[in-house]
């Protein structure tokens, strides 16, 4: 599509006007803690997905800015693994407090380059933000070992030091709570890293580091290169010795790319990555709490979350009811621009999303499967999507495995507790689940059983910074949030020590009365 400017019909919405806040926001790269224009000839093109309009067109990072990147990241690497962790910690905290300050101006940015509705984006920056309050607290509690040995022999002296360099790729469906959550813990370690943001949503990763350029993170520390040659730019990071850890947020065929081009430099690896959520609804599982779980699961961010709920897996004797009363919900859904009030769902991120979703859909439908509401594209700017319950959804259906990232909810029954759990498992992703069930024993059996890093329990959102935040199987591996998050960015040494040499050797000792 040619570049072309946004309406001067959109609606401003909320507080602030679009506009200001678009235009506020830095157009090039920050590296080594200067904001600069690339080489590229060509640009990146940011789009409203409510209207298709472009909002901002962004310098776009070529290879040689993306190896000054990790260049500047190397030179200030020393200096801030050396920079005491209470100043590492206030430096985050001034940083939350501004995002809270700011909350406004990034909600407003996070709806107008992604689409979900206003509130959703205040929500999020409110979780984002978490995040570096969370790490300025873990920041100074970073902590080492000293033991006896064994055998009585020996002191053993563990220490934890910044990784080093970083890269970080941030996935477009949270451009900032995705960057939050990896910058947070890193400042908190020490390390300076690289940032390469989704190319759909560049736009709240380059507010975010100039907020935290104001709040007083040293040049070279942070350096972001948005680019639309994701590939070209990133592959010579990875193979360069300087780069000492990578991670990455999105699907799961990229990852499994990146983990292999990271085998040759034996870089530390942090993968979160696709999911296939089941929503177990039991039998004596309060349905109107259900469905409430069901919506906040399923139409968070219009269904475009990894954690979203993807397969609800309802017992026989309740799977109508329940199918009505999510039908019913779905249908009072307000669908716009994220931007005007009362919106509840947005639009998809582009057409190729709307697509899939559309195909799934088809497909399902097509091998018998009851559309009790939407079911279709919605006419006119921008890419909505209808929410869609599916009823009596047949097991060959592509939507029961495949990651929907859509507002869609495919319902299939079972009758046995074995039978929920076995269903539930059968799929190669491993990120989150949730169920609904009042008793407390079934409880504690389907949370042991079920092969998922993360379940919700009685409640539809799992997402938490307190809490350890990744998957299993090819859901990717390592964490993200709480105590373990900053464990990806620290390395263990272990030092032996011997006290039971003396001070001064007798040799020395010789030596040093001759002098």
């Amino acid at each position: 599509m040619s570049p072309h400017a946004a309406s001067p019909s959109e609606p401003a919405g909320g507080a602030l006007d679009w506009q200001k806040v678009v235009h506020s926001v830095p157009n090039g790269l920050y590296i080594g803690g200067s904001w600069q224009s690339s080489n590229d000839t060509e640009s990146i093109f940011v789009e409203n997905p409510a209207t298709g309009h472009v909002l901002a067109e962004i310098s776009s990072a070529t290879v040689q800015d993306g190896l000054a990147a990790l260049a500047a990241a190397d030179a200030a690497s020393p200096d801030w693994a050396r920079t005491p962790a209470r100043e590492r910690g206030e430096i985050l905290r001034r940083a939350f407090d501004m995002l809270i300050e700011r909350a406004d101006y990034f909600a407003t940015l996070i709806t107008l380059e992604m689409g979900k509705p206003l509130a959703q984006a205040h929500a999020e920056v409110a979780y984002g933000a978490e995040f570096f309050r969370w790490y300025a607290e873990e920041s100074v509690r970073i902590d080492g070992r000293w033991v006896t040995s064994p055998d009585g022999h020996t002191r053993l002296l563990t220490m934890r030091q910044a990784v080093g360099p970083t890269l970080m790729i941030t996935p477009w469906n949270f451009p900032l709570a995705m960057g939050t959550r990896k910058i947070g813990p890193a400042i908190a370690a020490g390390c300076t890293m690289v940032i390469k943001p989704a190319s759909l949503t560049p736009l709240t990763m380059l507010a975010l580091v100039a907020l935290l350029e104001e709040v007083g993170v040293p040049a070279g520390v942070v350096n972001v290169i948005p680019t639309r040659a994701s590939g070209d730019v990133i592959t010579p990071l990875i193979s360069d010795p300087r780069l000492r850890k990578l991670t990455f947020t999105g699907s799961t065929s990229i990852g499994k790319q990146l983990i292999r081009q990271s085998a040759d430099q034996v870089l530390r690896v942090s993968m979160e990555l696709g999911g296939n959520a089941p929503f177990v609804v039991f039998d004596d599982a309060d349905l109107d709490a259900a469905v409430e779980g069901a919506m906040l699961a399923k139409m968070r961010n219009m269904g475009e979350a990894c954690t979203a709920a993807n397969r609800f897996l309802v017992h026989e004797s309740v799977a109508h009811e329940f199918a009505e009363l999510l039908a019913t919900r779905m249908r009072q859904e307000k669908l716009g621009p994220g931007i005007d009030d009362g919106v509840t769902v947005g639009p998809l991120i582009d057409a190729a999303s709307r697509a899939k979703v559309a195909e799934l859909v088809d497909d399902a439908a097509g091998r018998g499967a009851e559309v009790l509401t939407g079911g279709a594209a919605v006419d006119g700017p921008g890419y909505f999507y209808a929410p869609t319950v599916l009823a009596n959804v047949r097991p060959d259906s592509a939507v029961l495995r495949e990651e929907i990232f859509g507002p869609v909810a495919p319902i299939v029954t079972f009758t046995e507790d074995d039978e929920a759990v076995a269903r539930a498992n059968d799929t190669e992703y491993g990120l989150a689940a949730y169920a609904f069930t009042s008793s407390m024993t079934r409880t504690i059996n389907i949370s042991e059983a079920l092969q998922f890093g993360m379940i919700g329990i009685n409640q539809g959102v799992v997402s938490n910074a307190a809490a350890p935040f990744g998957g299993i199987k090819h859901s990717g591996f390592g964490r993200e949030g709480g105590p373990q998050g900053i464990d990806e960015y620290l390395e263990a040494k272990y030092v032996g020590i011997n006290p039971n040499v003396p001070a001064m050797s007798s040799r020395a000792k010789a030596r040093d009365s001759r002098d």
